[in-house]
């Protein structure tokens, strides 16, 4: 038998038994959550040089980190635009001699044609060595409709916190006296070309519990920011406060958001002289765009509206000229999903709005032409049973740039025209020989009956039970549709690819909790409802397993972030089911999750654990309070980043600390950069996708040892 990762008896502390967790003081590991403490790192770097020593030795890691840093690094990547400026489109273009990617612009003709004139604004690499920095680029905010003036972000090591600089795209240079911010996790946006709206880090009570500014104040160019007029102020139990500003045609639409909780939202219109008006929004709806003088929102509950009650799901629209007035708003409806659809994006063009929603998880994406007494909609020709997402919309025209793909067709980019048809204009190569592969959608039956859909993709001609990795989320309205497999699942870049080829099955699950099916998807897992999403993914698994294509203990259970939740719960629950979990940036402690980072700001979506209703449900299925001892249990492998600052590594840690308590095998992966997405370029990606591989095959693959 191959040695095992099982290193219980290395460490002293460990010793004592474990008691149930219900109080900070019954946590033997709460020492792990010192982030760059000494001893914390030195127990990290023992557990990164044991699963790299084992993983790295077997044959198939060099090949299959070779292979993927080739497929990351191919330059025959789509230049998507991150940006329609006018006449011009923004790229960040990554590949093999820019890892951290270069931002540049081009035409638009230029690149409607096929052949961009791509002119380099900022090489993040150069910068980040002349600066002596790790730089990861987090976006620019360029100002409409001239987009001569940026407000670009970058982070040292890929934290959430980064760093403001204003740019001019004129001269490619940072503006000299220019509005600059230090690191924080700051909300700036622009009030005009020579103010803003800033939120961020001045010291103590001025940030919410969460982490994230609890001030609003307009910064005018020139002057200190101790002088920034203070427009708006949340409370400190508030998940954060926000400025921002949309061009809608002529007209310069600012507001703020304030957030008393991760699913509420207060919004105000913001006037010329910094005063506001309450909108008629209610809390629990989405702000999706501003178009032709209107707001136009998603409804999470049933609200009255022009003629009757607009649905759970619906857009409706808001006239911002009689919010202004002073007169009573009533919205109307502009678009009603059916029962198997749910809006998942909206953006608006110069007259038009753009929504792409999921059928069956399946997209689509339809116009909407403003219009009375209705808007107009219009669905566009594109591919069927695919993956469609909206990249960029165009300010001036009407034309949207949207990606289209599935799990065996690499993404094609569309320019979309509201007069026309849909134009091809790059699309990525083949990586891989599809007609060996079979994709088909099926549906798994959950404990309360629910239908509950999921992708499988196996070896064509292949008949029986097979080795197969679950991915799934499974949260906040997040919505999992099929990728081109050297995209599945998410974070682990070709994983899914490589896994399949190795002559396994892979499953994308659409279980409750997500969006794919609007609003009540996502509800039917809230807080106390939670369980619901882990009895849709072990009713899956059990689908798989009775119509012979898996077998108990060959199935792994693989999500990141809210997913480590998920794959933490299912492991604890069905250790006959699962045979390993993939977990990575994992929230896993439930019981302090509120306390660690930006956990506080997830109360709404998991419930409290200070308040003692909420931790009654809490941990029933907290994944650290209910990991047990026993040979049995599914085998973990746990990816993250040191300067993770949204889920805090010391979830990850302390759950690594239980199974090495309990003598039992795990594996463990903690990059010092990165932050929340892990990776901070192709080679750290690379390099994960090979030792996930590696550790499938080990422990429910081919090569597994019975």
């Amino acid at each position: 038998m191959v040695a095992r990762l099982a290193l219980a008896a290395a460490l002293a502390f460990v010793a004592a038994p474990l008691a149930a967790q219900d109080t900070d003081a019954d946590d033997p590991y709460i020492w792990l959550e010192e982030i760059k403490g000494e001893k914390a790192l030195e127990q990290v770097d023992r557990w990164n040089a044991d699963t790299e020593a084992l993983l790295t030795a077997s044959p198939e890691y060099p090949i299959a980190k070779a292979w993927a840093k080739q497929i990351l690094d191919d330059d025959r990547q789509i230049a998507m635009p991150t940006a329609i400026q006018g006449d011009r489109v923004i790229n960040l273009w990554r590949d093999a001699n820019n890892p951290r990617g270069l931002w540049r612009i081009a035409s638009l003709a230029s690149y409607m044609s096929g052949k961009p004139d791509w002119r380099v604004l900022i090489d993040v690499d150069k910068l980040g060595k002349d600066e002596g920095k790790s730089w990861v680029w987090h976006g620019a905010d360029c100002l409409a409709p001239e987009y001569t003036r940026c407000l670009v972000s970058i982070s040292d090591g890929g934290t959430d916190a980064d760093v403001v600089r204003e740019f001019d795209t004129v001269t490619g240079k940072f503006v000299d006296g220019g509005f600059t911010l230090p690191e924080a996790k700051s909300n700036v946006a622009w009030f005009d070309k020579d103010t803003l709206f800033v939120g961020t880090d001045e010291g103590a009570g001025t940030l919410t519990d969460s982490g994230y500014p609890r001030l609003v104040k307009l910064w005018k160019r020139g002057s200190d920011f101790a002088s920034a007029k203070l427009v708006a102020e949340g409370q400190q139990a508030d998940v954060s406060i926000s400025g921002l500003s949309v061009l809608d045609g002529e007209t310069r639409w600012r507001f703020i958001n304030r957030s008393p909780s991760f699913w509420t939202n207060n919004y105000e219109l913001v006037k010329d002289d910094g005063s506001t008006i309450p909108l008629p929004m209610p809390a629990d709806a989405e702000f999706r765009a501003v178009l032709d003088g209107f707001l136009v929102a998603k409804l999470n509950s049933p609200l009255a509206i022009q003629g009757g009650t607009a649905g759970v799901g619906s857009l409706v629209a808001f006239s911002l000229e009689d919010v202004v007035k002073g007169y009573d708003v009533t919205p109307f409806t502009v678009f009603v999903p059916s029962a198997s659809q749910a809006v998942e994006e909206v953006s608006a063009s110069e007259h038009k709005l753009w929504i792409k929603v999921l059928d069956d998880v399946s997209g689509k994406l339809i116009e909407l032409t403003p219009a009375h007494p209705g808007w107009i909609s219009r669905e566009m020709d594109l591919p069927a049973n695919s993956t469609i997402q909206i990249a960029e919309t165009s300010g001036k025209g009407d034309m949207a740039f949207v990606t289209v793909e599935n799990m065996l067709t690499p993404p094609t980019l569309y320019a979309v025209p509201s007069e026309g048809e849909p134009v091809a204009i790059a699309s990525e190569p083949a990586q891989f020989d599809a007609s060996k592969f079979t994709v088909e959608q099926k549906f798994a039956i959950s404990k309360d009956g629910t239908r509950v859909p999921y992708y499988l993709v196996r070896p064509k001609g292949v008949e029986g039970p097979l080795p197969t990795l679950i991915h799934a989320y499974g949260g906040f309205r997040n919505a999992q549709t099929p990728k081109y497999l050297t995209a599945e699942p998410y974070r682990s870049g070709p994983l899914g690819l490589f896994w399949l080829e190795s002559g396994n099955a892979y499953v994308l699950a659409n279980i409750r909790g997500g969006g794919e099916y609007g609003p009540r998807w996502h509800e039917d897992a809230l807080r106390d409802k939670r369980q619901n999403s882990f009895d849709d993914f072990h009713a899956v698994a059990d689908d798989l397993v009775a119509n012979r294509l898996a077998t108990p203990k060959r199935i792994a259970a693989s999500g990141r972030s809210n997913g480590g939740v998920l794959v933490g719960a299912v492991a604890n629950q069905r250790p006959d089911l699962y045979g390993a979990i993939i977990s990575g940036s994992p929230l896993i402690d439930m019981r302090r999750y509120n306390k660690l980072l930006a956990g506080a700001s997830w109360m709404a979506e998991y419930g409290n654990p200070d308040v003692a209703e909420d931790w009654a449900f809490m941990k029933a299925w907290s994944p650290y309070q209910n990991m047990k001892p026993g040979a049995d249990a599914p085998v973990a492998f746990y990816y993250l980043s040191t300067l993770d600052d949204r889920v805090h590594p010391g979830h990850a840690r302390k759950a690594a600390a239980k199974h090495e308590a309990f003598g039992q095998t795990f594996y463990y992966h903690e990059y010092k950069e990165g932050g929340h997405s892990v990776g901070a370029d192709h080679e750290e990606d690379a390099k994960r996708a090979a030792l996930l591989l590696t550790f499938l095959n080990r422990e429910i693959g081919s090569g597994k040892d019975d």
